[in-house]
């Protein structure tokens, strides 16, 4: 009954029309900075933190953080719906957990079902939101200190399933999926190494210390991949694209679409709550989930709507998880938690276990903001569908110039140097090269994501066992992880080559 009580007090914070005015700011911009690739809720709650500061400057302190963090909240997780809307209808992942929608979204849009992708993807990201803000307020503290429990070598086995998880995006071939994730992870290591402070395959380039940027590489492989890939096979695609006849979800949809909305929202939960996982990891693992339990996983990559409905799910109810380390234990999960995290200790309110007693205002309003933000999204983003669906009919003379210019515009605003729009051009080029020859795009990224924080969880977790290697498998947690993991990479090979034996005894 304590946390109705406190909730109905957030509730009473969250409706005061300055927070109102403040959430509906907050997921507006959020909207906006998401279908802007190259800007991404984490840059966008940044630049936001000293305008939020002047908007608040009249109020108290406690009213001042209050509203500063509905604000800034209210642009990420409206960042993570407007993720969606270039990758569906530009094949332009606007942050690293929209590049799993880009494999079925841009497929259905070219078959002219922009308007249903849209529409799924704002309806599994309103259901995720409110499922993930529930759960935020009934589990909070049991799955905070689960969460705890978790070590480096617990991280690091599960960074590891990922890794082997991404055979299920393998398309064709699992040799090809597993070549691109180790070319992903060796992207990964570029750069000043964190424990030793040694340079690692920069060639004295000062540029590449701080190692490669994701956006850069996700950007150039996915956006001006196909913008080559257009301007190169002009056979392929004459100018006509297919028409939208219809921007709601048919029936079927819904029906298709049910299950990978629960199934997203729930992995994606559980997934946020881990600190460091974050909605890249949970878009992923749903995605792969969807097609290894569909009867129909030869439509995955070619406009299955479950390859939307399930990873926008995902990702939207991974950032409600998020909020529960941050919150409950000051551990950000994610870039983005901890820049808000920033912002709170900015207002001197220190996130933690004493936050909810201390700050009951903030701690609250803040969720209570979070339910109401979700529905001011809804009421947003399914009257805008049709206005985003018409992008997919502007003719490609049109509409070439334009990625280009956002793609170029996205990644300078981020790194301001030249340097990364050579690297952009680049893997512009490698990306049309690449799927040309179908080698799969997606494992390349989740190698490039989870490179980093595999090495660092690895090291740490030998660092405590002095080098023992059996740290891994003494873990009760990693153990289960690491089983998991083999059995995902050897089973579909053992039944393939079972299935073989079979064809040649009967051959025979």
């Amino acid at each position: 009954m304590d946390v109705l009580s406190y909730l109905g007090n957030g509730f009473a914070t969250a409706l005061d029309w300055h927070n109102l005015l403040f959430a509906f700011i907050g997921v507006l911009i959020g909207t906006a900075v998401g279908v802007l690739p190259g800007i991404g809720p984490m840059s966008g709650v940044a630049l936001l933190i000293p305008v939020t500061a002047s908007f608040t400057s009249g109020l108290s302190p406690e009213a001042a953080a209050t509203s500063s963090i509905i604000l800034l909240a209210g642009v990420y997780y409206g960042a993570m719906y407007g993720g969606s809307t270039t990758s569906i209808l530009l094949n332009t992942p606007g942050e690293s957990s929209s590049v799993v929608t880009a494999l079925d979204g841009y497929q259905m849009a070219k078959q002219g079902r922009a308007g249903s992708a849209l529409s799924i993807a704002a309806i599994g990201s309103f259901f995720a939101g409110i499922v993930s803000l529930v759960a935020l307020v009934l589990l909070a503290k049991p799955l905070s200190d689960v969460a705890l429990k978790f070590g480096p070598a617990e991280y690091f086995s599960l960074m590891l399933l990922g890794l082997c998880a991404v055979s299920g995006l393998a398309g064709k071939s699992m040799t090809k999926a597993l070549m691109m994730t180790v070319f992903g992870l060796m992207l990964g290591t570029i750069g000043i190494d964190n424990v030793s402070g040694v340079a690692r395959f920069t060639f004295d380039i000062p540029q590449l210390y701080q190692g490669l940027e994701f956006l850069t590489i996700a950007v150039g492989l996915f956006a001006l991949g196909e913008v080559f890939k257009t301007i190169l096979e002009r056979e392929s695609n004459d100018g006509e694209l297919a028409k939208i006849t219809r921007i709601l979800p048919t029936k079927q949809d819904m029906k298709e679409s049910t299950g990978p909305i629960v199934r997203g929202s729930l992995l994606g939960f559980f997934i946020g709550i881990l600190p460091g996982a974050g909605a890249t990891l949970a878009s992923f693992f749903s995605y792969i989930l969807e097609k290894k339990i569909s009867k129909n996983p030869e439509k995955f990559g070619k406009g299955a709507i479950a390859g939307v409905a399930a990873p926008e799910s995902a990702n939207n109810a991974a950032s409600g998880g998020a909020m529960i380390p941050l919150l409950t234990m000051g551990i950000p999960g994610s870039g983005t938690t901890a820049i808000l995290m920033g912002a709170l200790i900015m207002y001197n309110v220190q996130p933690g276990p004493l936050l909810f007693d201390e700050h009951p205002q903030v701690a609250w309003g803040l969720i209570a903001s979070m339910f109401i933000g979700n529905l001011m999204l809804l009421a947003l983003n399914m009257p805008l569908v049709k206005v985003f669906a018409k992008i997919i009919s502007v003719p490609p003379k049109y509409l070439i110039p334009i990625i280009v210019a956002i793609s170029v515009f996205g990644v300078y605003a981020v790194q301001t140097n030249t340097f990364d729009l050579m690297l952009l051009m680049v893997f512009g080029v490698a990306g049309y090269f690449l799927l040309k020859n179908d080698f799969p795009l997606a494992p390349l990224v989740l190698g490039l994501v989870l490179g980093p924080m595999i090495e660092n969880n690895m090291r740490r977790a030998l660092t405590a066992s002095n080098g023992d290697f059996m740290i891994f498998l003494q873990k009760p947690v990693s153990l289960v992880f690491l089983v998991i993991a083999v059995l995902w990479i050897t089973v579909p090979l053992l039944l393939k080559l079972r299935g073989k034996k079979v064809l040649v005894n009967e051959e025979g």
